[in-house]
């Protein structure tokens, strides 16, 4: 029976670069893909290109496809990565020239868009999911709208011969079973087996913590070589089954456990694991040792998708203002909480408006006590503000104080809506080396 292998290379924007490399060149692969886009990290790029049209990919991106490209394209491994964020067309220019730079020529590079329906979104009447509140009453804040594209668009990049498919939002599991419909042909509306490689993509997905980082706990679940952890990879069949393992000699563990774990990782109902391309079933997924470092996983299913598409939406909620200072030796406490009682009379006294404000001892005597106070506002000044009259505790208050710091910040929020799958509309480009 044929078996197609993925590896994850990435679980998060800023994950290790060296156990994709790893996987890379010792995993035998078929298709490596980069899961490297949070909410909050793709509203942080469209803020980005906002100020930069050319702007707005993965920070990384140039960092790991020059690590990984070399063992990728030379090998027959075929490249699948969210790092595009919001601009996906611009990063599939810069891996066109990268390859190019690496002697790769003819490369052919995919770019896969449409997931950004900030159009669609503003002004409407859509009704945010967690605040209950209405889009359009976010006015001038909202910053992002993104839908959650399936494998569809990611289908149509690998059948025309693409060898590195970079996209925007992408639902993390999608990106998996994208080349796994490509292989094995799978009908769009089989949805058991939609459903079973749903569940390879979920395991996948985060890297690392299925081969045993998230879950490590020393004493408890103790997990050999976390400084060489080992990023997963796949073996999947025409059926669906999977084993679940790593690349000989790397560090970490794939176990039932570890395994166990992710399955239920970010999961609401398993029965029902809703994404763009399957109402995928975890419920009677089972899990079965196939040896060291080695698990199969069998017994998922599913049912028809849901209706709609689930949009990430970013929009600007005040700004975050924080004020730190430490005080150490006898009556360290008692110095702190002082700081404290000033700090929050200082706010009152000269006017602060804080929406929300929050002091916090870290730290216990004989040694150090640190003085923490953050507050949300509504102006960047009120924010400035606070991590000012922290500071001004060096000699406007208790003895003794030192190591002060300030920040202040804008708040970037996420919420999320349901837009109807006629509204979005996916598109694919190409670009050769």
């Amino acid at each position: 029976m044929k078996t197609v292998r993925i590896g994850c290379g990435a679980g998060y924007s800023g994950d290790r670069i060296e156990p994709a490399v790893e996987l890379a060149d010792r995993g035998a692969l078929d298709y490596l893909v980069f899961e490297c886009l949070a909410e909050r990290t793709l509203a942080l790029a469209q803020r980005e290109r906002a100020r930069d049209g050319q702007r707005g990919y993965d920070p990384l991106l140039a960092a790991r496809l020059t690590a990984v490209l070399p063992h990728c394209l030379s090998q027959g491994v075929t490249l699948i990565t969210n790092m595009g964020a919001a601009n996906p067309v611009a990063a599939a220019a810069l891996a066109a020239r990268l390859a190019g730079e690496l002697g790769f020529h003819g490369v052919r590079i995919a770019a896969v868009t449409g997931d950004d329906v900030f159009d669609a979104v503003a002004g409407g009447d859509a009704t945010l999911i967690d605040s209950g509140a209405r889009v359009d009453t976010l006015g001038t804040g909202l910053v992002a709208a993104n839908a959650y594209l399936g494998a569809e668009p990611l289908l149509e990049a690998l059948r025309g011969f693409a060898r590195i498919v970079i996209t925007g939002r992408v639902a993390d599991p999608s990106l998996f079973l994208a080349p796994l419909v490509h292989e094995f042909n799978w009908r769009l509306d089989d949805w058991p087996t939609l459903g079973a490689g749903t569940v390879v993509g979920h395991l996948l997905e985060c890297a690392g913590q299925v081969t045993g980082g998230y879950f490590a706990d020393p004493g408890r679940k103790d997990v050999a070589d976390l400084a060489r952890l080992g990023f997963p990879l796949a073996e999947v069949t025409e059926d669906g089954s999977a084993v679940i393992t790593k690349v000989e000699g790397s560090g970490g563990a794939v176990t039932v456990a570890t395994c166990t774990e992710q399955l239920l990782y970010e999961i609401h109902d398993p029965s029902a694991y809703l994404t763009p391309d399957v109402t995928a079933d975890f419920s009677r997924v089972r899990l079965t040792a196939d040896g060291p470092d080695r698990v199969a996983v069998t017994g998922a299913g599913g049912r028809p998708r849901p209706a709609t598409l689930k949009v990430s939406v970013g929009f600007r909620d005040g700004f975050i203002g924080e004020g730190q200072i430490g005080y150490r030796g006898s009556g360290a406490t008692a110095r702190a909480r002082l700081a404290l009682a000033i700090v929050q009379e200082r706010l009152a006294l000269s006017g602060v408006r804080c929406l929300e404000l929050r002091g916090d001892l870290i730290g216990t005597e004989p040694g150090d006590v640190r003085l923490r106070v953050a507050g949300r506002t509504a102006t960047l000044l009120d924010a400035e503000r606070i991590g000012n009259e922290v500071e001004t505790l060096y000699t406007n208050g208790p003895a003794g104080g030192g190591g002060a710091l300030k920040a202040a910040r804008e708040v970037l929020a996420m919420d999320a809506v349901l837009l109807s799958r006629d509204r979005v509309v996916p598109a694919v480009s190409f670009v050769e080396s």
